[in-house]
């Protein structure tokens, strides 16, 4: 399996490592047809200590099954993230794919994403890039980079595996002591729109489908937020599946479990 890691910033996060298929056996190097590309976004509650390790047994997984993996790292909370720089990231380290991708020939018309947990979040809140302008700049600091660019790379699915969907029911919860306001550098109450900038809830509908798989004993994301996100995604007139699938929180990353199989299936149908 061919792994090559690119940098799309000087911070020491700010990185992705490019996961490829096997070339066919004969093939002087040739890689099989590519089905297309993953971007496989991490989870750990936005938090520093948990990092691109986690996604990189889902990006070995792709590649093994013909999807070219995009493992992206990310500065969170504890090490230079948090608001507004962990998106900043996630949209920047998806875009850096225009530079990767003709590099290896891959196809950015077919590029979707899957995120664990707090990764759930980002991947589907980056599919929604597009109406970011029309909820408005958050507070009074500046606007995310290259939100609504129609140069930008466009998502054109996800998988959110146990997803934190419902960024102010996850803060109302108090999930992982805080974790949503360690994330955004306030409550809600403070900073109410760079609250609303950063919830998928506010995005909706998606012109893009959206799997909201979830772990039916899932302990560290309840599947309310999964639920939650789907019916008002329907009752807006958008695309999202609510599957349920046997299993903890942590089989969802697991490439032998079959809760993470359920997951690259869909990744392989979101390409066909």
């Amino acid at each position: 399996m061919k792994r090559q890691k690119y940098h799309y910033g000087d911070h020491p996060s700010q990185w992705a490592e490019l996961f490829l298929p096997e070339p066919a056996h004969g093939s002087n190097g040739h890689h099989p047809a590519i089905k297309g590309i993953a971007v496989v976004i991490h989870g750990g509650y936005w938090r520093s200590q948990y990092g691109a390790e986690l996604g990189e047994p889902l990006a070995r997984d792709l590649a093994a099954h013909g999807i070219a993996a995009w493992n992206l790292e990310y500065r969170r909370a504890g090490n230079g993230g948090g608001w507004p720089h962990t998106f900043e990231d996630v949209l920047s380290g998806i875009d850096h794919l225009k530079e990767v991708a003709p590099e290896h020939g891959l196809d950015l018309g077919k590029v979707v994403a899957l995120g664990h947990s707090a990764g759930g979040h980002l991947a589907v809140w980056a599919a929604g890039r597009r109406k970011l302008d029309k909820i408005g700049t958050p507070d009074a600091d500046r606007q995310l980079v290259r939100n609504g660019d129609d140069a930008a790379v466009q998502l054109s699915g996800v998988v959110s595996q146990s997803g934190v969907l419902n960024l102010a029911e996850a803060e109302r919860l108090n999930l992982s002591n805080g974790a949503v306001d360690n994330l955004m550098g306030g409550d809600s109450v403070r900073y109410p729109k760079r609250h609303i900038y950063a919830d998928p809830m506010k995005c909706l509908p998606l012109s893009v489908p959206v799997y909201a798989v979830h772990a039916m004993e899932d302990e560290d994301v309840p599947a309310t937020l999964s639920e939650g996100y789907v019916n008002a995604s329907i009752a807006a007139g958008g695309a999202a599946q609510l599957l349920k699938v046997p299993g903890n929180h942590f089989d969802l990353i697991d490439p032998r479990a079959a809760a993470y199989k359920k997951c690259r299936e869909l990744v392989q149908r979101l390409l066909s």
